[in-house]
């Protein structure tokens, strides 16, 4: 049995894993506001309250660059106190367990690999889109981190007078001095001001799913995240702006997908101790 978490500056999720299924799940908000030792507090009493005998690992998705080897992670997204953390030493110390440790978009995306939309694809990409955008890569079934586990950071390509992560999250809403709730619930009531803005975030999302196609070629592009319920309300404008994508084989065969498997990231979390998805420096050692 493992022990997974996804530590997000909005929530910490916690649960026991077992057989590709979670149990015994937890969710509390994260003290990302406070100092960098009241989030690892938190971190221990969330622990030391699903620790048994058969917990074997401690498996972590951050929203950071990690150094996978020694289990650093560094400049942790909406943790302002997290520069840089030893994570796996303090862990592996206190609960005296292996702990391995990924990038969070990373988890979720091999969370659908493994058990979700993604099985049948040996290249596909995992999107997240909820406070920020990120993403995790997928070759031959097998994950593709890069240095730092920083392959993915979509988000922080340069777009328009900003990045897509303003343009295809939340900062997009707040653009428009709302949030994405606020517009959804609207949407639903058939307002026109709020379906616009769907339809304007599609198509900045479209354009995303271009840069997608051009970087990785996927069989398939798997959506996740807090936003993605609301895919409804923008896939058409986003699929009108992949239109003029240039290799139209590829753009005729990918896949677009949203994910119904609720705890991908704790799921993927839980999977880092396998061999095949460790990276290959590890694996030689």
């Amino acid at each position: 049995m493992k022990l997974s978490i996804d530590l997000g500056g909005t929530n910490v999720r916690i649960a026991q894993v077992e057989n590709g299924i979670c149990l015994n799940k937890m969710s509390v908000p994260c003290l990302a506001q406070q100092d960098a030792s009241a989030v690892l507090d938190q971190l221990f009493q969330l622990i030391t309250g699903m620790m048994n005998v058969q917990v074997d690992g401690i498996g972590i998705g951050v929203p950071s660059i990690v150094d996978v080897e020694k289990g650093i992670v560094y400049n942790v997204a909406n943790i302002s106190s997290w520069k840089k953390i030893h994570l796996k030493d303090i862990l592996e110390k206190r609960f005296m367990v292996p702990v391995a440790i990924n990038n969070d978009s990373n988890c979720f995306t091999l969370g659908e690999s493994m058990f979700g939309e993604g099985k049948p694809y040996a290249h596909m990409v995992g999107v997240t889109i909820g406070t920020g955008i990120g993403a995790g890569v997928i070759v031959n079934h097998r994950l593709y981190c890069g240095q730092y586990m920083g392959a993915g950071e979509i988000g922080s390509l340069p777009y328009l007078d900003s990045d897509f992560e303003h343009y295809c999250s939340s900062p997009f809403f707040k653009r428009h001095d709302t949030t994405g709730v606020v517009v959804a619930e609207k949407a639903e009531r058939g307002d026109g001001a709020a379906l616009e803005i769907w339809r304007e975030f599609g198509t900045h999302l479209g354009n995303l799913m271009k840069v997608i196609l051009f970087s990785y070629a996927p069989q398939a592009i798997i959506l996740g995240g807090s936003i993605v319920s609301a895919f409804h309300f923008f896939k058409d404008t986003m699929k009108d702006a992949m239109q003029d994508f240039p290799y139209k084989i590829l753009l005729d065969n990918v896949k677009i997908i949203t994910s119904y498997l609720k705890d991908a990231s704790l799921l993927g979390a839980s999977a880092l101790f396998e061999k095949q998805y460790l990276p290959i420096s590890i694996i030689n050692n």
